[in-house]
């Protein structure tokens, strides 16, 4: 019996393909051969170099990584780091992806509103609408430096909870 050198399962004779990793057995992984151990009495897989680990599992990102990737899309990034397997146990990436959803569901809401006051004041007045454009351009930007700000403390693995949001979040990962 041979084992297959890239994850290390016993490959039968005369298999093409490894039947825990599924790569070709002639062309991918090299299969070694079994030896004898001296004094153990058992097989032991004898190898040119060091056999690559391959886990069942995979542990994903790191925690202040996915919660600051947990920014990026809002809605969309945030609800997958909240049903995704490894990370919706990590209250800390929950936390993040939670605050996400709350922080752009308040940007969209403000954004309708604002976009509702500056119409009913460009009927009232024409020089309404020039201040007020301005007004919602620096809105906008210091909402979009606050998302970044939001990312960097996840990446750097603080729990800034914005006033209300944060607590809402809080609340909601337990």
């Amino acid at each position: 019996m041979a084992f297959c050198a890239n994850c290390g399962t016993a490959v039968n004779e005369g298999s093409t393909f490894c039947s825990g990793c599924g790569k070709a057995v002639g062309a991918g992984p090299q299969v070694v051969p079994v030896a004898q151990s001296v004094g153990a009495g058992g097989p032991v897989a004898a190898s040119a170099g060091p056999v690559p680990f391959t886990s069942g599992t995979a542990t994903g990102l790191a925690p202040n990584l996915a919660g600051a990737l947990a920014y990026i899309l809002g809605f969309i990034t945030g609800v997958l780091f909240i049903v995704l397997e490894p990370y919706k146990r990590d209250r800390f990436v929950r936390f993040h992806a939670m605050q996400s959803i709350l922080y752009s569901a308040c940007g969209i809401v403000f954004r309708i509103g604002w976009s509702i006051l500056v119409s009913a004041l460009s009927e009232v007045s024409g020089w309404a609408t020039l201040a007020l454009v301005p007004v919602g351009l620096v809105i906008s930007l210091g909402l979009f430096l606050f998302w970044l700000f939001l990312m960097y403390q996840a990446y750097s693995n603080r729990e800034f909870r914005i006033p209300i949001i944060g607590a809402i979040a809080a609340k909601q990962v337990g």
